[in-house]
């Protein structure tokens, strides 16, 4: 693998990709009216078409499954047809966009949800922290355990949800099952209190995600279905008795579904990734020998650290967030090894054009 490198093409289930340069699923909250997306989410993605691949932000599957103001749905006609906007202007560009399904769980407010409903969750267990509101920052509330019998719901959701996104054009989606979010809080016992079959052992905790991929399969194929994980992650108040177990657990039944990609969240020290912290702990290198398909690495790499990555064969693609935010020719700047802009942190959630759509490219720089 020593000659691979961001460069090297690859073939991702039936798509070939030019390069393993991804962008990383992004909320920015921007969506229109009723979680909409518009011609300026369009704009934003076309902008970043040069990826190998683009992975959209996260969506919300339903009404219930919101968790931030303005982020988008895939659960209406409208929001189709407003996602249909953004696959068909990326595709013109000759790029390629899979689609993040979404559900908070816990991570919302009643003022975020139908009704002013309480949010749902495995365990009726606060997390730590505040929501993010229309009217600013709220103490998170203590959500309500879903019932046995609505369960089978919530993966109906996930599946019309995945027709909604064919339907919308994109090329693939990916189950967000990481940061802390509904799928998370299932598989972890630190959320997790239930005494069903969605409870307990590692096996029922995991049913819920195994279900939610099955359901999802059945609409794509598994080569155009991706999975996100975040084995080390904090974020949420999230925690569990053995992650290792649990991780190793669920990344081995996953392997039945001949998914087109894991996606592996690197642990983090202090915000910040070094070559030496993604050799411990449960990094993508650990689950390179558990899982048998195309595995992808978000985490704050930067160029050289991504080729060495490649180089070492301990992923497949680079998935990169915030560099891809303030640079939307990330891919040629790497190839140039050009300087980079810096993203602007107050711009990044929220907002209009600035700091969405107005980071100049190489070109405009040089020009």
């Amino acid at each position: 693998m020593a000659n691979v490198n961001l460069f090297t093409p690859f073939k991702l289930g039936r798509y070939e990709l030019p390069n393993r340069i991804v962008m990383a699923p992004l909320t920015r909250m921007r969506a229109g009216a009723g979680n909409v997306p518009t011609s300026l989410n369009a704009t934003y993605y076309v902008q970043r078409v040069s990826a190998g691949l683009i992975i959209a932000e996260a969506t919300q599957i339903s009404p219930e499954g919101a968790g931030y103001p303005n982020t988008p749905g895939i659960y209406s006609a409208e929001q189709v047809a407003g996602w249909r906007l953004v696959t068909d202007a990326v595709h013109a560009h000759g790029g390629r966009i899979f689609l993040q399904l979404w559900h908070v769980g816990r991570i919302s407010h009643p003022s975020l949800q139908p009704g002013g409903e309480l949010p749902v969750a495995p365990s009726a267990i606060a997390p730590e922290g505040e929501a993010i509101t229309h009217d600013g920052p709220k103490p998170f509330v203590t959500p309500r355990a879903l019932e046995t019998a609505e369960i089978p719901g919530i993966v109906e959701q996930y599946r019309q949800a995945a027709e909604n996104a064919l339907a919308a054009g994109f090329d693939g989606v990916e189950i967000h099952s990481a940061n802390g979010y509904l799928l998370d809080q299932f598989l972890q016992d630190g959320t997790n209190k239930r005494t069903d079959k969605y409870g307990g052992s590692i096996e029922n905790r995991a049913r819920l995600l195994l279900e939610v991929t099955e359901a999802v399969v059945s609409v794509w194929g598994g080569d155009r279905v991706g999975v996100r994980l975040s084995p080390s992650g904090t974020f949420g108040s999230m925690h569990d008795s053995n992650r290792e177990a649990l991780f190793t657990y669920v990344v081995s039944a996953l392997n039945r579904f001949n998914l087109g990609y894991l996606h592996i969240v690197e642990p983090r020290i202090n915000g910040n990734i070094t070559v030496e912290d993604r050799v411990s702990n449960l990094n993508t290198r650990y689950f390179r020998a558990i899982f048998n398909g195309t595995l992808m690495t978000a985490g704050g790499y930067d160029r050289e650290e991504g080729n060495a990555v490649l180089a070492a064969g301990d992923a497949d693609l680079v998935a990169y967030g915030r560099l891809f935010i303030a640079n939307p020719d990330l891919p040629e700047r790497f190839a140039l090894n050009a300087p980079l802009n810096k993203p602007d942190r107050s711009t990044f959630y929220g907002g209009n054009a600035s700091g969405y759509i107005d980071y100049p490219t190489l070109a405009l720089q040089t020009a």
